[in-house]
C-alpha cells in the first residue's frame, strides 16, 4: 500500500531531477571602456528552461507547497502573475500532471500568454493589475485548488543562505574575476523575493556588497522603502512587465536593500534597446531598468575614483516583447519617443558621465 505522501515524494524527485539536468545561467562581462577599473557583468537569467529569472522562483514555490502539504495529486494550481512566473509555474505543473490557471492583466504580452498555453496552462484575464489577487483567491476557492501566491511566499520559499540560489551563483562565478566581491548587485522587484534572497545572502556571508533595487514608474516599492508606509497603493500599473507593483507586497523586505532608484518607463525601454545593441541579444524592459540603474552607480564610482564590479540581472528574453517593447509602432502608439533617452544612455556608455 502506498504511503500517504508517496505522490508528493515522487513530485519532489521529479523537480529535483529537472534541476540537476539544468545548467547554471551565465555571468557575462559587459565591456564599456569608459568605465575604467569598473567591471560590469550581466547575470543572464533568460537561459533557464522557461526563459526567465522566475524559473528559480517557480521551482522554489512548488517545492515549498509540496513540502507543506498544500499541493497533492490532482490539485489545481492558481497564480496571480504578470506573465513570467506563470510561464514557469505552468512548466512545473505540467511536469507533475497538475491543472494550472494564471490570473493575469489583459495587457500581458501575447508571447507570454502563448508560452503559458504551450505548457498546458490556462489564462484568466482581469482588467487591472491590482485585481489579480482577489480573483486568484476566488478561483482557488471555486476549484478547490491552491493559490501559490508568489507575492507572499517568494521571500521565504527560497533558501537565502545558499543551496545554489541566485546570490550564491553570482559569487561563485565571480571567484576568479579581478573584483571577486561585487561593489553592487542591481535588480528590480516584482514580488521582492529576489532582492530578499540576495540581500540576506550578502549579510549572512558578511560581504561588503551593497544591493540596489531599481523601481519603475507607477510602483510603490521605492516610496515604501523611504516611508515604511505599508498601506501605499497606486491604481496605475507599471509599464515594465515583471517589476513594480501597485501595492506593497508581503515578500518585499526593505531592510535588506541599501539603495533604491526610480527609473522612468522611457528610460527602461531605451536602456533595453541600447543594451541589445551592445550585446547583440535582446532582453526585456526589466533588464533595461536594471542596466539603467547600473549606469548610475558605475558613473558615480568613476567620478569618485573607485574601482570594483557591478552585477545586474537580465531577467528574461526580449523575444517575449517583439510585438511591444521592440516594435516601433507599438512604442509610438503608447506615446513613447525614446530617441532622446537613447542618446543620453549612449553618451553615458561612451563617456562614463551623465550630460
Amino acid at each position: 500500500m502506498d504511503k500517504p505522501n508517496s505522490w508528493a515524494t515522487t513530485a519532489i524527485q521529479k523537480i529535483e531531477r529537472d534541476f540537476r539536468r539544468s545548467a547554471d545561467t551565465h555571468l557575462i562581462p559587459l565591456e564599456l571602456p569608459a568605465f575604467r577599473d569598473i567591471s560590469l557583468y550581466i547575470k543572464d537569467e533568460s537561459t533557464h528552461p522557461t526563459g526567465s529569472l522566475k524559473h528559480r522562483l517557480a521551482r522554489s514555490l512548488f517545492l515549498y507547497a509540496l513540502c507543506n502539504g498544500w499541493v497533492t495529486e490532482g490539485t489545481t494550481i492558481i497564480e496571480a502573475s504578470s506573465g513570467s512566473t506563470a510561464v514557469s509555474e505552468a512548466y512545473f505543473a505540467r511536469m507533475l500532471g497538475l491543472p494550472f490557471i494564471a490570473v493575469m492583466p489583459r495587457s500581458t504580452s501575447a508571447a507570454k500568454v502563448d508560452l503559458i498555453k504551450f505548457h498546458g496552462g490556462r489564462c484568466h484575464f482581469v482588467d487591472r493589475s491590482d485585481e489579480v489577487y482577489e480573483e486568484a483567491r476566488r478561483l482557488a476557492a471555486q476549484t478547490g485548488g491552491h493559490y501559490m501566491d508568489q507575492f507572499t511566499y517568494a521571500e521565504r520559499a527560497t533558501d537565502w543562505r545558499g543551496n545554489n540560489n541566485i546570490a550564491q551563483s553570482i559569487f561563485d562565478q565571480l571567484q576568479d574575476e579581478p573584483h571577486a566581491v561585487p561593489r553592487w548587485i542591481v535588480t528590480g522587484a516584482g514580488t521582492g523575493g529576489t532582492s530578499a534572497t540576495i540581500g540576506r545572502y550578502i549579510r549572512y556571508h558578511g560581504y561588503e556588497t551593497q544591493l540596489c533595487v531599481v523601481d519603475p514608474e507607477n510602483s510603490v516599492f521605492l516610496d515604501f522603502h523611504r516611508t515604511r508606509d505599508a498601506s501605499l497603493t497606486n491604481r496605475g500599473s507599471s509599464q515594465v512587465e515583471g517589476i513594480g507593483r501597485p501595492r506593497v507586497e508581503p515578500s518585499f523586505i526593505p531592510d535588506v536593500i541599501d539603495r533604491m532608484v526610480r527609473v522612468s518607463t522611457a528610460d527602461s525601454y531605451a536602456a533595453m534597446h541600447h543594451l541589445a545593441a551592445l550585446t547583440g541579444k535582446r532582453y526585456g524592459a526589466s533588464t533595461g531598468t536594471d542596466f539603467y540603474g547600473t549606469l548610475i552607480l558605475a558613473s558615480e564610482m568613476l567620478a569618485a575614483g573607485q574601482s570594483g564590479s557591478i552585477v545586474f540581472l537580465a531577467c528574461d528574453s526580449g523575444d517575449r516583447y517583439l510585438d511591444s517593447y521592440y516594435d516601433e509602432g507599438w512604442l509610438k502608439s503608447q506615446g513613447y519617443a525614446i530617441d532622446p533617452n537613447l542618446r543620453t544612455i549612449g553618451g553615458v556608455c561612451e563617456s562614463g558621465a551623465w550630460s
